[in-house]
């Protein structure tokens, strides 16, 4: 399975917090969101929550019968970024993408509409303005996850 999960991209260091903020023992969503709130300039609940699901995508959260737990995968770059790469919905069509030319988010969100499921562009109106603005966050964790780099303002494959 493959998180469709982006929010805005941070620091490899603000994941740190959030997720050192999540409980060794299971906890409820609520408790885990306010935790990360807590830990982090997150004010938003849902955004608190967007966060959690990233971070379970990316392997250093986990959740069970009892809640979310804080998973004890350590958090080096090349582990967060093989994860992301991996679990995370359009990282690896989009670092193609910009592999093939395509450098801002505009021409990304070209290179990779038809990779959107219909059903998310039928049930959404305004599907075309949330997920350039998802390819816009999933291009940006690239850059802090070292798997782009940005030149001229610009995306561009890791040296």
């Amino acid at each position: 399975m493959r998180y469709k999960v982006a929010p805005p991209a941070r620091s490899l260091d603000f994941l740190e917090r959030a997720r050192d903020s999540i409980p060794l023992i299971p906890g409820d969503e609520g408790d885990c969101c306010g935790a990360i709130r807590r830990a982090t300039d997150v004010t938003d609940r849902e955004q608190a929550r967007a966060y959690l699901t990233f971070l379970q995508a990316l392997g250093l959260v986990a959740e069970s019968e009892r809640g979310y737990y804080r998973t004890q995968e350590p958090l080096s770059p090349e582990t967060v970024a093989t994860a992301y790469r991996e679990q995370v919905f359009l990282v690896a069509e989009l670092l193609a993408a910009v592999d093939a030319g395509a450098d801002d988010p505009e021409a990304t969100f070209e290179a990779v509409r038809e990779a959107i499921p219909r059903w998310e562009r039928e049930r959404d109106p305004e599907w075309e303005c949330h997920w350039q603005r998802r390819v816009k966050h999933v291009l940006e964790w690239a850059v802090v996850f070292d798997l782009l780099a940005v030149e001229n303002g610009r995306f561009v494959p890791s040296q």
